[in-house]
């Protein structure tokens, strides 16, 4: 997210660290915006002993894969990827690339920063590769680019030259999420997700436990609120924007709900879950819990209220631990008056809920005439050497398993230790035509959320104008 991150909230790069030495916009540039080791690449020794033993475009590929063009070892690639956090440590683009040329020192990186804005990006990306700009050769995207630049073949399907060992090291839920028609287009580099923050020093007061379900954390936050203890009880992201749809998927997953049916073909908005999900985000409101101004918030806005102490609960991105308690940042709070734990799940339901995926994948231009070199950075990005870098160094989820659910990265902080017990769900957007799918559910969920329509009607307007989206032909660019 929003963090630009993924969630293709539409602009915002994340802000992050732990490390946080300044709060960088919230929302906008690179919006979410924003999921075991494998044979290929468990490390960079095994991606280097791999790449070694590969040979140019003539070889036979390996088992189940195609062979790559050019050489695995050597020549000169192009970088394009937006900037992620920049620190003591120096840029993590710089950082990264400065690692990988210790492992694969004939391999030349060039990096070219990308627009900060996730559209902006997508659009200058989109207009090289469709002209046949052979560069960049690779490409750091939002996690649901994939049906877009695969529909127009503006990606490389890399299951085409990647090994099922690869993408089985990636937490459950990112290669989903990468992937279109039954191929793979991205490759995971570093993830973020939804979480639930909340105050230990009050809830501790009222002898409560943290939430586990949804109506556990309703009925604790009306306590709270009773008790004079605090204004708000739950804020989270309720504007008509991409946010608002990260929220809305984690509500309905919970509900037991779809927003389409598997191929994408139709729209599944007006069922009973997607109506019980929508019908308590708006008793949120009625009942005093969440402000009637929820259905104006972004991510600033909620990370204002609950980081000046107004707010009980919080939904939002892995930035929020760091914002709450960073005077930099904003925050007045303390380490000890902050907690995170998994989301919600309704009752009944097994827990924890879902949190809503956001992040960044690695593409290949299908121009490329390095692809075998580009996958051998790629693979370097996914190896423990990168995501430990980008775990430790700059407080940005791994992507992978081996690192994710490393007690050592759990120790780095409250969110990551908690990582390894969450379930993750992506947005909708094996379809190219997301983006008019994404609007179609936010518009009418926020109308029900200001009470302008009630919760069915609006899924049976979000299910109508989400069936259109699906059949149109423009492709989502």
């Amino acid at each position: 997210m929003i963090r630009a991150r993924s969630i293709n909230h539409r602009g915002r790069r994340p802000l992050k660290g732990w490390q946080l030495t300044a709060l960088v916009g919230v929302v906008g540039a690179l919006g979410v915006a924003g999921c075991s080791s494998s044979s290929s690449s468990s490390s960079s020794s095994s991606s280097a002993s791999s790449a070694s033993t590969s040979s140019t475009s003539t070889s036979s590929p390996s088992s189940g894969t195609s062979a790559a063009a050019g050489s695995a070892t050597s020549g000169s690639i192009v970088w394009s990827a937006s900037p992620i956090t920049t620190n003591s440590f120096g840029d993590t683009r710089t950082v990264l690339i400065t690692a990988f040329n210790k492992v694969y020192p004939n391999i030349h990186v060039t990096l070219v920063s990308a627009p900060t804005n996730t559209d902006t990006n997508r659009a200058t990306l989109a207009t090289e590769i469709s002209g046949g700009s052979a560069t960049p050769d690779v490409f750091m995207g939002d996690v649901i680019w994939p049906a877009q630049f695969g529909a127009h073949q503006l990606a490389v399907p890399l299951s085409n030259y990647l090994p099922a060992s690869y993408w089985a090291q990636f937490a459950p839920g990112l290669v989903a999420g990468a992937s279109y028609k039954g191929q793979v287009y991205g490759s995971p580099l570093f993830e973020d997700q939804g979480f639930m923050y909340y105050r230990k020093d009050l809830l501790a007061k009222e002898h409560l436990s943290p939430p586990t379900t949804w109506e556990q954390l309703q009925s604790e936050a009306a306590q709270l609120q009773k008790a004079g203890l605090v204004k708000y009880g739950f804020v989270w992201q309720g504007a008509s924007y991409e946010g608002l749809t990260c929220n809305f998927m984690e509500y309905l997953a919970s509900a037991g709900g779809t927003a389409t049916k598997s191929d994408y073909s139709t729209a599944t908005l007006d069922s009973p879950a997607a109506i019980k999900a929508v019908t308590f985000m708006r008793g949120l409101i009625t009942s005093g819990v969440t402000p009637a101004a929820i259905s104006t918030f972004q991510e600033p806005q909620a990370m204002a209220v609950f980081q000046t102490g107004q707010s009980a609960f919080l939904r939002n991105w892995d930035y929020a631990y760091s914002a709450s308690i960073s005077p930099a940042a904003g925050g007045k709070l303390t380490a000890s008056q902050v907690g995170v734990e998994p989301m919600p799940a309704f009752a009944g339901e097994p827990t924890p809920g879902y949190s809503n995926i956001g992040g960044w994948n690695m593409y290949i231009n299908p121009h490329s005439k390095n692809t075998a070199a580009d996958l051998t950075f790629i693979k370097f990005l996914a190896s423990p050497t990168a995501q430990t870098i980008l775990a430790a160094d700059y407080g940005e989820i791994p992507t992978t398993l081996a690192v994710r659910d490393a007690a050592k990265t759990a120790a780095l902080n409250p969110v990551f230790a908690i990582v390894s017990k969450t379930k993750l769900i992506p947005r909708p957007a094996g379809t190219p035509n997301y983006p008019a799918l994404s609007t179609a559910i936010y518009t009418n969920v926020n109308a029900a959320l200001a009470g302008s329509t009630s919760p069915s009607a609006a899924m049976a307007a979000a299910q109508s104008q989400a069936n259109t989206a699906l059949t149109t032909t423009s492709g989502g660019l």
